[in-house]
């Protein structure tokens, strides 16, 4: 069986913590920031972990499951 090529989008946007948990960004933080919000946009600045029900999908991604 060949191996399973780990998805090159996907291994751009995620990254595994030590803990096995799955470090993401946020969305909306790229363009037309005008009308954002200072505090908007600060908080999109910080990492979020992937939420469990979309753990499995993002690991089979990864080449991982």
């Amino acid at each position: 069986m060949p191996k399973i090529k780990t998805n090159s989008g996907a291994k751009k946007r995620f990254a595994l913590t030590g803990t096995g948990k799955i470090k993401r960004k946020h969305a909306f933080k790229s363009h037309i920031l005008t009308k954002k919000t200072k505090k908007q946009k600060r908080n999109l600045t910080h990492v979020a972990t992937v939420a469990s029900a979309n753990r499995s999908a993002v690991l089979e991604l990864l080449a991982l499951k």
